[in-house]
């Protein structure tokens, strides 16, 4: 009993301080950007382990300097109820888990909130442990980042291109230009390979990009202004 009372007295410490710890990062990148992700680091290491050249392309700039037509991009690409839902697109999780068990190609129906708090504070993988993390630091960001906040962090952290993280680093990569200035189409482009950034191209793309980019642009064309409020 006492070695009992030891061990639920030492996991009601971690529990609490893993509170204090996640809540407390949360609130710090709210005002602060984020400097590097454990993506960023894995793909360094991957990079370093296999004699790669370790490339690290991370260009942090405000939303108001990112083209509206990538964040328009990203939305209909990647989460098209991303102004509504709060972290959870449930539809779209449904429609997933019905094509999975079917045997169709696994979607998992995360959403911008789920792929950024994942990107930000967790590994890759699947696993329920990360899942359920990933569900905890959703709400989290949810609650105290707010939608315009997730959206900047979003486009400044997400792997975009062989180490090229966030949309300064991809425009300048994919279309030798400022994020700010990216056309529709090349806003596309980039939204286009996001499944797999290190597989596509964003320029002189492939038959199946080149369809998804023109996807992509038709569904920018319903969505209105940004309002994040």
């Amino acid at each position: 009993m006492l070695l009992l009372g030891r061990v639920f007295r030492l996991l009601r410490k971690v529990l609490f301080w893993f509170f204090v710890l996640s809540v407390g990062s949360v609130v710090l990148f709210k005002w602060v950007p984020v400097p590097i992700t454990p993506l960023m680091i894995s793909r360094s290491i991957e990079n370093k382990w296999h004699g790669k050249p370790v490339v690290l392309e991370h260009d942090w700039v405000p939303l108001d300097s990112i083209s509206p037509q990538l964040q328009k991009a990203v939305i209909a690409s990647e989460d098209g109820r991303f102004l509504t839902h709060w972290g959870f697109d449930f539809e779209a999780l449904h429609k997933a888990y019905k094509n999975n068990a079917r045997g169709r190609k696994i979607k998992g129906g995360s959403t911008i909130t789920q792929q950024t708090a994942k990107n930000v504070f967790l590994w890759q993988g699947r696993s329920y442990v990360r899942k359920a993390l990933e569900a905890y630091f959703t709400v989290l960001i949810e609650c105290i980042w707010g939608k315009e906040r997730i959206m900047e962090v979003y486009l400044n952290s997400i792997e975009m291109g062989p180490g090229i993280y966030g949309a300064q680093a991809a425009s300048i990569y994919w279309y030798q230009k400022e994020a700010s200035g990216l056309r529709p189409r090349q806003a596309a482009g980039i939204a286009a390979i996001l499944p797999s950034p290190l597989r596509f191209k964003a320029k002189n793309s492939s038959t199946y990009i080149t369809r998804r980019k023109n996807t992509i642009l038709r569904h920018m064309q319903y969505i209105g202004k940004l309002n994040y409020d």
